[in-house]
């Protein structure tokens, strides 16, 4: 998936995307996913039919509320996940200037998730499934990512390292999804900065690429956040071409790439094409895509069938602005982040039948690269993410129905 980071003053650009815990410069999450981030045994979690069958009405029957979710005594928090019991997970800026796993639960407290033990000297949770297990990445002093698990109990398995995975700055491996029954998808960045996306079961390590990858730095197979594993072991990511385009592709929990997935309107350059931020266990998947101006825009739709595409009313319309990828619940619910003609960064959640609501978190900031940045949504219709204030500054919110 093409990845864009914010930083604490605005959006990097996607080959800055692993610099940030790093350089400690800015809190390490993908930014709001602009076009780059199944509960039964059935023979094709993929089908069209699944597609219709399982998308839910509107979740929320009553006004929305809006919190703020700051890990208390840290300014600046940046929630990315939260799973359909309510535990929510991301990264906070500590009092020592570097980036820590948090975790909160549903009745607001508040808990570390860095690994011990393991040298770790930053760390970010990534994902949290209905279990209470907690996926996500760590960096050691050598600036060398790994991946990590939580378990419910305070638990770690760690470290996490795909044989992919190199030993330099900025190289490792990175745990990006975690499903219901533990299985985990994510990345590793090889010793010449490709990427190679893994799944990991029991375990045991698979490594894949997908046919197209670049084989240069920046370049190769990378795989949604958050909700790009779904409960059957489907899979969506991105791949960087040679000429640095993307191509979304769809993966069987049996390891076979089911399709690629472009958009109509893509773009074919560097930095423009299509990337998936999600699949849900009906197999409908959402993300965007960059056209050939730079501009975002939505899709969502079976996987390998026709998509949908879409624009958020008010969306600017010049590059980097537009409709921004996101996640999707088992709802068929999408929420992500659309950024207007002044650069301003605002939320929305749409709605199966296309219905758009749009919001802003209160404390909000209303100048360029400031504003909300919805991250991810669960089956009870609540949405966490951050928000950046008019100093530049992050903080969490939730977004409740009730």
């Amino acid at each position: 998936m093409q990845r864009k980071w914010i930083s604490l003053v605005g959006c990097k650009a996607a080959s800055e995307e692993k610099n940030i815990m790093q350089t400690q410069t800015s809190l390490w999450v993908k930014a709001a996913r602009p076009a780059w981030r199944s509960l039964a045994l059935v023979t094709c979690v993929l089908a069209v039919a699944f597609y219709a069958a399982a998308q839910g009405a509107h979740t929320c029957q009553t006004v929305p509320i809006v919190i703020n979710i700051d890990v208390p005594q840290n300014h600046q928090t940046q929630p990315v996940a939260i799973s359909n019991t309510g535990y929510i997970t991301g990264g906070y800026r500590g009092s020592d200037g570097r980036n820590h796993c948090f975790l909160r639960s549903p009745a607001g407290s508040y808990a570390d998730c860095e690994p011990t033990g393991v040298g770790a000297i930053a760390s970010f949770g990534w994902s949290i499934n209905t279990a209470g297990q907690l996926a996500g990445v760590y960096l050691d002093s050598s600036s060398v990512y790994h991946g990590f698990v939580r378990d419910a109990d305070g638990s770690f398995v760690a470290p996490l390292d795909s044989p992919d995975g190199g030993t330099g700055t900025g190289q490792g491996t990175i745990a990006d999804n975690i499903n219901p029954t533990g299985e985990i998808a994510g990345e590793a960045i090889d010793d010449n900065g490709v990427y190679h996306s893994f799944v990991w079961v029991n375990g045991t390590f698979t490594d894949f690429d997908v046919m197209g990858a670049g084989t240069g730095s920046g370049q190769g197979t990378q795989t949604a956040t958050v909700d790009g594993l779904n409960p059957m072991g489907a899979l969506v990511g991105t791949v960087v071409n040679s000429a640095g385009a993307w191509q979304g592709y769809v993966r069987e929990a049996d390891g076979t790439i089911m399709c690629m997935v472009n958009a109509p309107g893509a773009g074919n350059g560097s930095g423009q094409g299509t990337s998936p931020g999600g699949i849900n266990q009906a197999g409908t998947i959402e993300g965007a895509y960059i056209d050939s101006n730079g501009v975002n825009h939505g899709f969502v739709g079976p996987a390998c069938g026709t998509l949908t595409e879409y624009d958020v009313p008010g969306a600017g319309t010049s590059s980097g602005q537009g409709t921004g990828n996101g996640n999707i619940n088992a709802l068929g619910e999408i929420t992500a982040n659309w950024v207007d003609s002044s650069n301003v960064s605002h939320g929305f959640v749409r709605e199966p039948d296309g219905m758009i609501t749009k919001f802003d978190a209160p404390g909000a900031g209303t100048g360029s690269g400031e504003g909300t940045y919805p991250y991810c949504n669960n089956a009870s219709g609540q949405v966490t993410g951050w928000y950046i204030d008019n100093l530049g500054k992050a903080h969490g919110f939730l977004r409740s129905c009730h």
